[in-house]
C-alpha cells in the first residue's frame, strides 16, 4: 500500500507509456508508414477543401462554410494523436508526461463533441434549405452561421473542460503503461486504483447527452426532409435533394458508430485491442474519409477544384 499512495502522490511527475499501434504490429514500421501515409492525405485533403471554399465565390454558402468547419476539426482531429504516435515510433521513446496526455486528452474530447454538434447544425442547415427555400437566406444569414458553429465549438469543449479534469485527478497506481495510442478515457481509467464506477456513470449520462442531443436534431431534419421530399412532384428536384443529403448522412453514420462503442457499451465488451481497431477508425480513417465523400461526391467542388488546378471543368448538365 506503501507503494502505491507514493506512486498516487506522484502522479503529475511521472510519465505515461504509450504502448502504441504500431508495437502491438508484427510489422510496426509498415503499419506506421501507412498511417503516416493517411496523416498526409487527411491533412492535405482537408487544408485544400477549406482553402478551395474560402477561395471561391459560389461555394460560399451556408452548406460549405459548414463543411470547412467540418474539415478544420477533422485535420485538428488527426493531428492530436497521430505526430505523437509517429514520433514515439521514430525516435523510440513512448512516453508522455501527465500534463501532456491530459492535453491530449481534453483536445480529442473537444473536437469529437464540437464535430457532434456540428453535424446537426449541418442537418438543421439541409432542412431549412429543402423545407423553407423562400427563407433559407434569412434563417441561415451570416450572423445565424457563426453563432451555431461557436454554438458547437463551446458545447464541445464543455465535454473535455468536464472528463478530462476529473479523469486526470484519480490516483493511478496500478501500471502506468496506456494500452492505446493516445490518451483516450476509458484507457487511462483502466490504470486507476480507486472506484470509478460513479465517474463510469457520469462519463456514460455525459455521453448520452453529447450524442442524443445531436442525433435528435439529425432525426428531427432528416424526418421532415422525407417527408417534403416524398411531396415533391419533380424527380429532378428528389434526386437533388436525395444527393445534398446523402453526403451528410454518410459522416454521420461513420462518425456516431465508434464513439457509441467506445463510451457507451460496457466495460465487458471491451478489450484494449478491440479499443484501439475502433479508435483508429474515428480518429485516423474518418479525418481522410470526410473530405473524399465531400469532393468526389460534389460537382461544385470538382469543379472549383478543376479550376483552381487549371483543368477544363467538366461541361454541367
Amino acid at each position: 500500500m506503501g507503494n502505491s499512495t507514493w506512486l498516487a502522490n506522484r502522479t503529475g511527475q511521472i510519465d505515461f507509456i504509450l504502448l502504441g499501434l504500431c508495437s502491438q504490429s508484427k510489422h510496426p514500421m509498415l503499419l506506421c508508414a501507412v498511417i503516416f501515409v493517411i496523416f498526409l492525405m487527411a491533412v492535405s485533403g482537408n487544408s485544400i477543401l477549406i482553402l478551395l471554399i474560402h477561395s471561391t465565390a459560389h461555394l460560399h454558402t451556408p452548406m460549405y462554410f459548414f463543411i470547412s468547419q467540418l474539415s478544420l476539426m477533422d485535420m485538428m482531429y488527426i493531428s492530436v494523436t497521430v505526430p505523437k504516435m509517429l514520433m514515439d515510433q521514430v525516435m523510440g521513446m513512448n512516453k508522455i508526461s501527465a500534463p501532456e496526455c491530459g492535453m491530449q486528452m481534453f483536445l480529442y474530447l473537444t473536437l469529437g463533441g464540437s464535430e457532434f454538434f456540428l453535424l446537426a447544425a449541418m442537418a438543421y442547415d439541409r432542412y431549412v434549405a429543402i423545407c423553407h427555400p423562400l427563407h433559407y437566406s434569412i434563417l441561415m444569414n451570416h450572423k445565424v452561421l457563426v453563432l451555431l458553429v461557436s454554438c458547437c465549438w463551446f458545447l464541445g469543449s464543455m465535454d473535455g473542460f468536464m472528463l478530462t479534469p476529473i479523469t486526470m485527478t484519480f490516483p493511478f497506481c496500478r501500471s502506468w503503461e496506456i494500452h492505446h495510442f493516445f490518451c483516450e478515457v476509458p484507457a487511462v481509467m483502466k490504470l486507476s486504483c480507486s472506484d470509478t464506477s460513479l465517474f463510469e456513470t457520469l462519463m456514460y449520462i455525459c455521453c448520452v447527452l453529447m450524442l442524443l442531443i445531436p442525433f435528435t436534431i439529425i432525426s428531427s431534419s432528416y424526418y421532415f426532409i422525407l417527408l417534403t421530399i416524398h411531396r415533391m412532384n419533380s424527380a429532378e428536384g428528389r434526386k437533388k435533394a436525395f444527393t445534398t443529403c446523402s453526403s451528410h448522412m454518410t459522416i454521420v453514420i461513420l462518425f456516431y458508430g465508434a464513439p457509441v462503442y467506445t463510451y457507451m457499451l460496457p466495460s465487458s465488451y471491451h478489450t484494449p485491442g478491440k479499443d484501439m481497431v475502433v479508435s483508429v477508425f474515428y480518429t485516423i480513417l474518418t479525418p481522410l474519409i470526410n473530405p473524399l465523400i465531400y469532393s468526389l461526391r460534389n460537382k461544385d467542388v470538382t469543379g472549383a477544384l478543376s479550376k483552381m488546378f487549371n483543368v477544363e471543368s467538366p461541361r454541367k448538365l
